[in-house]
């Protein structure tokens, strides 16, 4: 089974790399975010000729998760609060939760809030939504032991995860209090599959539009896979496509892809 998160900041925009990708990488599940559309006007047809099953938690303009799988999805929620009843219901305005069971693996698809700037109030939402995540965790792993994470957090965990050029203290996606945030979320049961592969620095998923940043690879690596011990250990391979953001007019993210 392959499973692949990708980011594509608007799927209105990106439809036809999503479509190419999903043509030459078939995979069985693709989990995006970022896709900035409401799902009536989401363009179910080309991704259902392609023989997928799309759930969908989109918004107008911002935002917005989606599972497509060859397969259908057995108990599809979006959002915390049909996980968690004892919190306030606005923390799902923003769509950005969604998951379903596919063959005994729980997948869950996330568009990790970005926090703007260190002590913005923005910056102040994403840590408390990280932690409201990880009680949903919690919850989830009760009833299902096997769970695929993804998607982008809007964190790189270490240093090597992003490109010299950048100083982490107080930046934005690298301030520890986020990347506190982040291991608290994977010491209830969750391992970086990545890594499992490949441990040197250098690989990114994702580049800023400005300065050339792509071209001169000053990249992060903030788009991830996070699995349970079981998932983790019969994991083959966990890889970066960077190809799509060769494209004319690319996602500012690329494609990773995990394979059991």
């Amino acid at each position: 089974m392959k499973i692949a998160t990708w980011n594509v900041n608007s799927i209105r925009t990106r439809l036809e790399h999503v479509v190419n990708w999903l043509t030459e990488n078939p995979v069985d599940v693709l989990c995006l975010q970022e896709t900035k559309v409401v799902d009536a006007d989401f363009p179910r047809s080309a991704f259902e000729q392609l023989g997928y099953n799309l759930y969908l938690s989109g918004q107008k303009s911002y935002n917005g998760v989606a599972l497509l799988s060859r397969q259908p999805l057995a108990d599809v929620t979006t959002g915390f609060t049909t996980i968690l009843a004892n919190i306030e219901p606005n923390w799902d305005e923003q769509k950005r939760v969604i998951t379903g069971v596919i063959d005994g693996i729980r997948i869950v698809n996330l568009y990790v809030p970005n926090g703007a700037a260190v002590g913005s109030d923005k910056y102040e939402y994403k840590l408390q939504w990280l932690k409201i995540l990880r009680d949903y965790l919690q919850t989830l792993l009760v009833s299902s032991p096997a769970i695929c994470m993804c998607g982008d957090f809007n964190i790189a965990l270490e240093d090597q995860d992003i490109h010299d050029n950048v100083s982490t203290e107080n930046h934005i996606m690298s301030s520890e209090l986020e990347r506190q945030a982040l291991r608290e979320i994977m010491a209830i049961g969750f391992a970086d599959v990545f890594r499992k592969f490949t441990s040197e620095g250098g690989h990114y998923s994702w580049w800023d539009y400005r300065a050339a940043s792509f071209n001169r690879n000053r990249g992060w690596r903030i788009d991830h896979h996070y699995l349970t011990p079981d998932l983790y250990d019969r994991a083959i391979s966990c890889t970066i496509d960077v190809k799509p953001r060769k494209l004319p007019q690319p996602s500012d993210h690329t494609p990773v892809i995990v394979e059991f």
